[in-house]
């Protein structure tokens, strides 16, 4: 993924996984009584994720669509987090998640047929 969203610009994106194709009124709706912003604070936001190419206007009504799945943008905020602070060891990421906290008999299972899976 090319593109670099910020976490204001991730609320946007968000809304639009959620929600599917919507008017950028109703994502202003929905952040203004999810997080207090102003609506102008919302379409500025949409308007930068227009221009990076994540999200899409049609017209009428100004409806919006993600360009990007959240599963890119899941990966790559991981790579990123990765190479940044665990020196590109997905391991040591693994092990700070397992160390912080107990983990039920469920999960644990899950765990090792995701780690099975990869094998």
């Amino acid at each position: 993924m090319a593109v670099k969203l910020f976490d204001s610009e991730l609320k946007v994106m968000e809304v639009l996984w959620k929600e599917g194709d919507i008017p950028a009124k109703q994502i202003a709706k929905q952040l203004t009584g999810q997080l207090g912003w102003n609506v102008n604070t919302t379409y500025t936001l949409i308007k930068r994720c227009i221009k990076k190419g994540a999200i899409e206007r049609s017209e009428p009504g100004f409806m919006c669509r993600a360009l990007i799945p959240k599963e890119s943008v899941q990966e790559a905020e991981t790579n990123e987090l990765i190479n940044k602070v665990y020196d590109g060891s997905a391991d040591k990421l693994f092990a700070a998640l397992l160390g912080r906290k107990k983990l039920s008999a469920e999960q644990i299972e899950k765990l090792k047929q995701i780690v099975g899976d990869l094998e």
